[in-house]
């Protein structure tokens, strides 16, 4: 996907837009509705609207802009010029997309609200893009402190979670901070794969050529390698094969029933790239 999106500007830029509306679409469909503020530019609007009545996406605009002149100051015009596009367009779309309550539970709302905006943030990353905003502090900690950006943009989103206190009490801080949890497993999910696989490592003193032979017939990618023991000093075979989940218990009784004491090492694999997968 990430080679289709590097020759294609088109599809970066469909992108770009569809996660910036997913974007939009956790705020004024989840987030905006129950007055919960999760964190960054977003949460902010939530806790002024909240507060003094102001539409969100006139705060995100003000914001995003404030945050594009300490920018253009502190990171240059390379980064501010990166930033800028999705730092005004969100507050557009959040502005032309519809806000009213989509589920009645609270909690529910923060659970789809918080895989929404995993996704969004997912996707932007993706075509190396932001929605700006609260992101520029962390890059300024980053060039002046060497403070790692993850580090910087989680403690200013607790910061806004923690004003949640003062705008509508404890449910709400601790709803924003569950929604932070359920975006973060989101993104990780996105980033490493939902179709994980398995990683086999296979020894067997005696009978490891009739598993080589079993596993060759019956699967593709079979790799052999050379290994010393570290205790007997003995030179052996260690054989390794990627394999789908759905086949990995078949695939551990073949090898059981030729070798019962077979010694047998997995391990989850997030992303294979190439050979018979072809991503």
């Amino acid at each position: 996907m990430t080679e289709n999106i590097k020759k294609r500007s088109w599809l970066r830029w469909l992108i770009f837009l569809i996660a910036l509306e997913i974007v939009a679409i956790s705020i004024n469909f989840f987030y905006g509705p129950i007055n919960i503020a999760a964190g960054g530019t977003t949460g902010i609007s939530i806790l002024v609207d909240a507060v003094w009545g102001i539409d969100r996406p006139i705060t995100v605009f003000v914001v995003n802009v404030l945050m594009l002149i300490i920018a253009w100051i502190f990171l240059g015009k390379t980064t501010t010029r990166n930033i800028a596009l999705g730092s005004l367009i969100l507050p557009f779309l959040m502005e032309i997309t519809p806000s009213f309550k989509v589920v009645e539970s609270d909690l529910l709302a923060v659970i789809y609200g918080g895989a929404l905006m995993g996704l969004g943030v997912s996707l932007l990353y993706r075509v190396n893009a932001s929605s700006g905003g609260t992101t520029v502090f962390p890059m300024i900690f980053k060039k002046y402190f060497y403070i790692d950006p993850a580090i910087g943009l989680l403690g200013i989103d607790m910061i806004v979670i923690f004003l949640n206190i003062f705008v509508d009490g404890w449910n709400a801080f601790f709803l924003a901070a569950f929604s932070q949890l359920v975006t973060a497993i989101t993104m990780n999910y996105i980033e490493t794969g939902f179709d994980k696989k398995y990683q086999v490592r296979i020894m067997s003193n005696e009978k490891l050529e009739e598993i080589r032979k079993k596993l060759q017939k019956d699967y593709q990618g079979l790799t052999i390698y050379d290994v010393v023991g570290g205790y007997s000093d003995d030179k052996k075979q260690q054989l390794l094969i990627v394999v789908d989940r759905n086949e990995y218990g078949f695939l551990i009784s073949k090898i059981h029933e030729i070798d019962p004491d077979a010694f047998i090492i997995s391990s989850n694999v997030s992303k294979v790239h190439g050979g018979r997968w072809g991503i």
